[in-house]
């Protein structure tokens, strides 16, 4: 259950829907040694060939758990701070230090997360990706995608070539 290599925090995917997304996320996480968490129910079968291709050949170097809701994976990680990706936020993502165990977690395409998850007594804090007023969202694993590439800058991009 440890972070990957580079001490990242983990990804996690709140009920991903779709494979193509979760696919680049698994290529992510191989890329930078983030661990990747995705909490069912996916919206899509991980057989899936949308997946695989988005994932190229990096589906055996990721770390990639499949937990069957949130707060399964919760009780995995008990002291961890939990951060809620949200556009509705007011903190600024890279206004906080990241650490190894902190869990990044994102909701699902097209609609974020639920309110279930935003009012959980485990999320630490809901953090927002700065950008243009008036426009609704990030792609998902864009969205991951910049803020373990700030996780891992802070950290001076260790174990990165």
């Amino acid at each position: 259950m440890e972070p990957g290599p580079t001490q990242l925090p983990h990804i996690v995917f709140h009920e991903p829907r779709i494979a193509g997304n979760t696919g680049n996320a698994i290529r992510l996480a191989a890329i930078t040694g983030a661990r990747l968490h995705l909490v069912e129910p996916l919206g899509f079968d991980l057989s899936e060939p949308k997946l695989k291709r988005a994932g190229l050949d990096y589906h055996d170097l990721a770390v990639m758990d499949v937990h069957k809701n949130f707060d399964a994976l919760l009780d995995l990680y008990p002291t961890s701070r939990v951060f809620a990706f949200t556009t509705r936020a007011t903190t600024n993502f890279a206004d906080v230090q990241f650490e190894p165990t902190d869990l990044m977690v994102f909701g699902p395409e097209p609609t974020g997360l639920d309110e279930s998850v935003l009012s959980h007594p485990r999320i630490t804090d809901e953090l927002r990706i700065p950008m243009l007023p008036g426009l609704r969202s990030l792609n998902l694993t864009n969205s991951a995608s910049i803020a373990i590439y700030e996780a891992w800058r802070q950290n001076g991009y260790t174990a990165g070539v």
